[in-house]
């Protein structure tokens, strides 16, 4: 399919020979035009509402908003000039809200405001440990209701009486999974791009959940994970072949340009956390659930996340009742949106496809 794929029969992708001067000239300006910032506080209570662990400083969480109708008054080309509603981004682990411009352009295009949290530890959210490069979290649960609470405000308000859509990729694909699990009336639509539904650890999850939690118990918690390192500045693009050698260079200048987006190391905390979401998320009741219809696409190299546990997560949300679809890129990375346009071309537009399909055809 990525070899048939003929770029001149659909949405315009940026040129990769060319992606830093599309990126500065046209996207990064007309993103910036129709752009909100934002902050709004944690939340307190989960889904059923019980409270959330006391922090000793909650701060406050970061998000930026893409508002579709101020886009479409610059006339960019290739626009629709069709309002569809709005697409609410999870981001993945240590990732923040401007990695996501070139996605966000594509959805502006299409017709869909975009709305992107930084999750808590994240971009300019509150982050709970000194090191940047660290990422910690006390209860996957207020990654969950932090998001929820999040796209039923602010997502809710763009979308302005039309589909409220998610999309999501990695660890930001787990905590959507637990949003539609635990928010069944939430979202329209959902899009997991290699979504966390467990990660990889290097050993039976079971067995890793036990060993990140006695560490935790002896005051561990917020130390780094054995094999991760802090940010460095100097980009190894050997961890990347295969990738768009433009938009992996693209990601990484932000990061080197803003400290907050530096976080690049997990915590055993967060281990132990991420691999609890996983078990909450793969039972098979929880699954049953899922009331959303739902696109996931799952990577062949995927280093990050398992591919065997998304395929139980489809399985058990069928057998549930629910509808979801999945589709494989045998030969892409974890990151599918890096990857060449021979890739992100029919990746792009099978999630357009997707959104703008009627709902009682899916």
């Amino acid at each position: 399919m990525w070899d048939s794929y003929d770029e001149s029969m659909t949405l315009r992708l940026l040129d990769e020979a060319n992606y830093d001067a599309e990126m500065e000239s046209k996207v990064l300006p007309a993103l910036d035009a129709c752009m909100t910032e934002g902050w709004m506080d944690p939340a307190t209570v989960d889904w059923n509402g019980d409270a959330l662990p006391k922090l000793d400083e909650p701060g406050r969480l970061h998000y930026c908003c893409y508002d579709a109708h101020k886009f479409d008054v610059l006339r960019e080309d290739g626009a629709s000039g069709i309002f569809r509603g709005v697409v609410v981004i999870s981001h993945g682990f240590t990732e923040f809200a401007r990695k996501y411009s070139e996605m966000a352009w594509y959805f502006l295009l299409s017709g869909y405001s975009v709305c992107i949290l930084e999750h808590r530890g994240h971009g300019h959210s509150a982050h709970d440990v000194s090191n940047p490069s660290l990422v910690w979290i006390d209860d996957w649960r207020r990654y969950v209701a932090d998001f929820a609470a999040f796209a039923d405000t602010v997502g809710r308000e763009y979308a302005c009486g039309e589909p409220l859509n998610l999309y999501c990729h990695s660890m930001g694909g787990g905590i959507g999974a637990a949003v539609m699990e635990h928010y069944p009336s939430l979202f329209d639509k959902a899009v997991l791009s290699a979504p966390m539904i467990a990660p990889v650890v290097g050993m039976p999850t079971w067995i890793a959940r036990i060993a990140t939690g006695a560490l935790c118990g002896l005051g561990f918690g917020k130390a780094r994970v054995f094999g991760h390192t802090d940010f460095s500045p100097e980009l190894d693009l050997d961890e990347h072949k295969g990738a768009s050698e433009a938009r992996v260079r693209w990601f990484h200048k932000q990061r080197v340009d803003d400290v907050a987006c530096q976080t690049n190391a997990a915590t055993f905390e967060w281990a132990h956390q991420a691999m609890a979401l996983s078990r909450a998320i793969l039972k098979p009741d929880m699954c049953g659930a899922i009331e959303t219809p739902t696109l996931l696409f799952q990577a062949g190299r995927d280093v990050w996340v398992l591919n065997g546990p998304q395929d139980d997560f489809v399985e058990r949300v069928r057998e549930g009742g629910g509808s979801i679809e999945k589709i494989r890129y045998g030969k892409s990375l974890h990151e599918i949106f890096s990857m060449p346009n021979t890739v992100v071309g029919p990746y792009v537009n099978k999630i357009l496809d997707f959104l703008s399909a009627p709902a009682d055809s899916l």
